[in-house]
């Protein structure tokens, strides 16, 4: 009796023993599936790996560098614009240095000047060209008709020799209107505008 009674109480012992080692191991499962970090399978419980996760703030970290050194380029690209605008309008339009400001009409001028003024519009030219023309002028011949020197140059436009004007009338040696359309046509094309022509002299002293 007390043999049978002792191996009853010792396989409930066993039993319960048994049965907290089964709950400790549930619970620490629970808990290990709850706690962050890295998984079994390696990654960080989100489905990514170490691996993935370096790859990625790699990836990250060259996007924002592209991108800073595209917002770079783009200001310089920008100052770049601002310094042509700014040496452009200092240096007056379509080339010929700072000619001073662009009159209002011809009417800003007189004698040959303003004949001259009126014909460059008439070839086509804009009175943004004017100021360019004049200082042009003014240094080769003072606008005079009979201005000369030993090369052989004549008139407003200082044409070498002088006859080739002709082309352009018999009154070459008298006439403004002949003189200065001949100049006109030879600063179109040779410069193409009274500013490139006035850029030039600039440059050699001479166009």
């Amino acid at each position: 009796m007390l043999v049978l009674l002792a191996g009853l109480v010792g396989g409930v012992l066993i039993s319960d023993r048994k049965s907290q080692q089964r709950t400790t191991s549930n619970v620490l499962a629970v808990e290990a599936a709850a706690a962050p970090g890295v998984a079994p399978d390696g990654s960080d419980g989100s489905g990514r790996s170490a691996d993935q996760k370096d790859a990625q703030t790699k990836a990250d970290n060259a996007a924002r560098a592209a991108a800073a050194q595209a917002k770079s380029a783009d200001d310089a690209a920008r100052n770049k614009a601002k310094d042509e605008a700014n040496r452009s309008t200092s240096r007056g339009p379509s080339t010929g240095g700072n000619v001073g400001p662009i009159p209002a009409s011809c009417q800003t001028y007189t004698g040959n000047q303003a004949i001259g003024c009126t014909l460059m519009l008439q070839a086509g030219y804009g009175l943004d060209q004017a100021p360019c023309l004049i200082k042009l002028w003014n240094r080769e011949s003072g606008w005079r008709t009979n201005a000369s020197n030993p090369s052989g140059a004549w008139g407003i436009p200082q044409a070498v020799p002088g006859n080739k004007m002709s082309s352009f009338g018999a009154d070459w040696k008298t006439n403004p209107v002949t003189q200065i359309k001949w100049g006109l046509s030879y600063i179109k094309g040779r410069y193409k505008t009274p500013c490139g022509a006035w850029q030039h002299s600039q440059d050699t002293g001479w166009y």
